[in-house]
């Protein structure tokens, strides 16, 4: 049982876009109007019966999707007094983040969000050459982001992600820094950049997923060009003051995600929507992924785990690791009550010898080395 300054994050998954990405497999697709609003409806009617006993201090709400951005002011407004009314135990400086599709935004969409309390924004842009965004299926191009941002930026907002994705077919270390350097003279706050994972059951993996590069259709980098990108990303982005706090994300100073920093404290978070995560009192479960379900009111959970302590130990250290701070040893024995060192000795030893992994200031952190090989570091902490 958690107490009232217990921080939670809260996600809300806003499964609706205009057209499905080729590298897609989240739980996401094109609706009607009424598909939509009954959603909406069944959203704030799941998150008024949200259990008082699992209450806790709201730290960050995510609006994620899909395309969140879609939703009309007034929608979105309608959520957030449903959670303010279902969570009165909130942080005075909560972050409230909304993603958005360039393309999908307008003046009084900004307006209304501003007013219903959203203080962060995340662009899905991807990419800043057109080809490449052709290649992905994006149904933006980069006039439309950067028309977007600015207009964002006119109606006050002052923490800003883009988020951005390296690896796709195509693409060149020419072009990827190229699209660093566009983005970077807007001045975002917050950076993501992710590597193209080819997932099944997508048109990429249709295309790509056995190494194949069917007749007219781009190649993939291979990995030493892919290494070359992420390498020159952190160079980048640290050369500009973002520095890396996670494998994938960068942030000015103090502007770190709250809301996903939390996922990697392994801090408790509530989900709300379609196929949306929840992890409350060592329980962890997830909703119907079935939309004619949702519909109909089935907010049942699914996917029921029992986190035992081996459980929560593998997850500190594989979440953890991820990242730059690494896992405090202090802590780790005050959570687990017992020394780090004592349950993954010959692990930690192993990965020192081959420079994979250092004590930094009562951290066990990721080295260099290490993060370019980050999976097989973190496989390391299974239990068996």
């Amino acid at each position: 049982m958690y107490d009232s300054e217990t921080p939670l994050g809260i996600y809300v998954h806003i499964p609706f876009c205009v057209r499905k990405c080729r590298y897609c497999d989240f739980l996401s697709g094109p609706a009607g109007r009424q598909t939509r609003e009954r959603y909406i409806q069944r959203l704030k009617e799941e998150i008024g019966l949200f259990e008082p006993e699992e209450n806790c201090r709201v730290d960050s709400v995510f609006f994620g999707g899909g395309t969140p951005s879609l939703l009309e002011g007034e929608e979105l407004a309608g959520l957030m007094e449903k959670i303010k009314a279902a969570f009165p135990r909130r942080n005075p400086d909560w972050e409230v983040t909304v993603e958005c599709n360039p393309g999908t935004v307008t003046e009084d969409k900004l307006a209304a969000y501003r007013q219903a309390g959203v203080n962060r924004l995340s662009f899905g842009l991807q990419s800043a050459d057109e080809e490449e965004l052709r290649v992905l299926g994006r149904i933006h191009t980069w006039k439309e982001f950067e028309q977007n941002y600015r207009l964002a930026r006119r109606m006050g907002f002052e923490n800003i992600n883009v988020d951005l994705m390296f690896g796709l077919p195509g693409q060149t270390e020419e072009s990827w820094r190229s699209t660093l350097e566009k983005v970077l003279e807007l001045k975002p706050e917050h950076i993501s950049a992710y590597s193209l994972i080819i997932e099944e059951g997508t048109p990429f993996y249709r295309l790509y997923g056995e190494g194949r590069t069917p007749d007219g259709e781009p190649a993939l980098p291979d990995e030493d060009a892919e290494r070359a990108m992420y390498k020159e990303t952190e160079r980048i982005l640290k050369r500009a003051g973002l520095n890396r706090y996670e494998i994938s994300n960068y942030s000015l100073p103090g502007r770190e995600s709250r809301h996903n920093c939390g996922y990697w404290r392994r801090i408790p978070y509530a989900g709300f929507g379609l196929g949306a995560s929840s992890q409350l009192n060592r329980l962890r479960f997830k909703n119907t992924d079935s939309l004619e379900a949702y519909l109909e009111g089935d907010f049942s959970k699914r996917e029921v785990l029992v986190l035992t302590r081996d459980n929560e130990i593998e997850e500190t250290m594989f979440l953890g690791l991820r990242m730059m701070e690494g896992v405090n040893v202090r802590r780790f024995k005050e959570t687990f009550g017992t020394d780090l060192e004592v349950i993954y000795r010959p692990q930690i030893e192993r990965m020192e010898k081959l420079g994979l992994l250092a004590i930094r200031g009562g951290n066990l952190c990721l080295t260099e080395r290490g993060i370019d090989v980050s999976n097989q570091v973190l496989a390391e902490f299974l239990l068996d």
